[in-house]
């Protein structure tokens, strides 16, 4: 199996193409292959392939095994692998994901490789049974959650799949390990969830710290970050285009009021290529 090493921001994949459909044993290998000691080591195992509604389509497995049906920092990775690999020639793709269907992607080109991606992700849903919690409310605004004694206040969101924000005083600091596996397995989260702890600092930044369903802790989420943007202009916090800082580096989400989607412009990269 050939294999590439990419990364967005940090938050690091497997990106196999090629194959026509998703192998039988995908979870066994993402378990086995994304093991940091064991393994090649990575946040999840990304296959590229065939898609009947759009160019590509995208199916992401975590490291735990688990599929994740959408994916913000893959999907700029699958990007850029497709244009500099030659698989397309076009700035303007579509990529089919498991949480948003067809996504439309824009590719800004520099020495024909891609050095930035601009991700359609879609129009979040706010309904808290479709997120899915178990609260019955649109929007899921500053909703109580106790964990282990604790009060959080989150924000659900999907972007297709599920997230709770929740305003921390230091998210750079915040004690992820400690928090983020119990809020993701919380009974409220009939699916999990992925929570992001968020300071706001002007209404065009926020820093986040992201617990990912089914990774742990990454360095980056870019459904995340956009999710992070719309509880934000939802609790009126930020405006609707802002940057969102993660611990890999900085995203710049726009949450356009005319179409009610979510735009995500970031960076994608190659690290290196193997043979299994």
């Amino acid at each position: 199996m050939n294999f590439t090493k990419m990364n967005g921001l940090g938050n690091d994949f497997i990106v196999v193409a090629g194959e026509r459909q998703l192998p039988g044993n995908a979870a066994e290998l993402a378990i086995e292959l994304c093991n940091r000691y064991f393994g090649i080591g990575a946040d999840g195992l990304v296959y590229i392939l065939p898609s009947e509604i759009a160019d590509f389509r995208m199916r992401i497995i975590n490291s735990d095994g688990s599929e994740a049906e959408q994916c913000g920092n893959a999907i700029r990775c699958v990007a850029k692998y497709v244009y500099d690999n030659g698989l397309t020639n076009k700035e303007e793709i579509t990529i089919e994901t498991l949480g948003a269907g067809a996504q439309k992607v824009q590719l800004t080109v520099s020495d024909a490789k891609v050095q930035s991606v601009r991700v359609d992700m879609g129009e979040p849903i706010l309904n808290g049974l479709q997120v899915p919690t178990t609260v019955d409310a649109e929007p899921v605004i500053q909703h109580p959650i106790e964990v282990d004694g604790r009060e959080f206040r989150f924000t659900a969101v999907s972007m297709g799949n599920p997230h709770c924000v929740i305003y921390v005083d230091d998210a750079v600091n915040f004690d992820l390990n400690t928090w983020g596996p119990k809020l993701e397995k919380h009974p409220m989260f009939p699916r999990k969830i992925n929570v992001e702890f968020v300071t706001v600092n002007s209404r065009t930044h926020t820093d986040m710290r992201v617990w990912e369903r089914g990774a742990g802790p990454t360095l980056a989420c870019g459904t995340g970050a956009c999710a992070t943007v719309v509880a934000s202009v939802l609790n009126g916090a930020t405006d609707r285009t802002a940057t969102v800082s993660l611990k890999g580096g900085d995203l710049l989400i726009e949450w356009n009021e005319s179409d009610n989607h979510v735009y995500m412009t970031g960076p994608a990269a190659e690290v290196f290529r193997g043979t299994l």
